[in-house]
Order: C-alpha cells, then structure tokens, then sequence
C-alpha cells in the first residue's frame, strides 16, 4: 500500500491485488479521509511504469477531478516521483 497526499483535503491509496490472471493496482481517492472513488488497472505481467501505481493513479485523477484541480494535482505526482 502506498499513500499520495495531494492537499489538505484528498489523497490516493494505492494497493496491489492479485487476479486470476495476474495482478491489479486499485487506487481509491479519499477526501477528508472518505473514500469518494476507485478504480483498478488489471496486469497479465510485470508493469513497465515509471514509479508504483503511476497508471492507475493518474487514471483516477484523470476521471475524478476536473479542472484546475487536474492540472494540480497531476503537476503534484510528477513532482513527488
């Protein structure tokens, strides 16, 4: 489990879950420490991402958040890795 505070009021917990067929990151955004939305990337193998969890936590901001907050929040992640 890794966690990535964003600001004061959300942040994303990431895990790793195995499948059937392989493996899968779930990440869930939390706003004030409520879980508000989740979502999952499915692996049949290894992952060539830059850092843990950078697909499924960029595709959770991408469909949650909208602008200015998107811009924001994708410059903080580029930031912390």
């Amino acid at each position: 489990m890794k966690i990535f505070t964003l600001d004061e009021k959300y942040s994303v917990v990431c895990n790793t879950k195995d499948t059937r067929n392989g493996f899968k990151h779930v990440a869930t955004i939390h706003k004030n420490g409520l879980s508000v939305y989740e979502t999952k990337e499915c692996y049949l193998n290894r992952t060539w991402e830059r850092f843990e969890y950078e697909t499924v936590l960029v595709k959770a901001i991408e469909n949650f958040f909208g602008e200015p907050e998107l811009t924001k929040f994708l410059n903080i992640i580029k930031e912390l890795n």
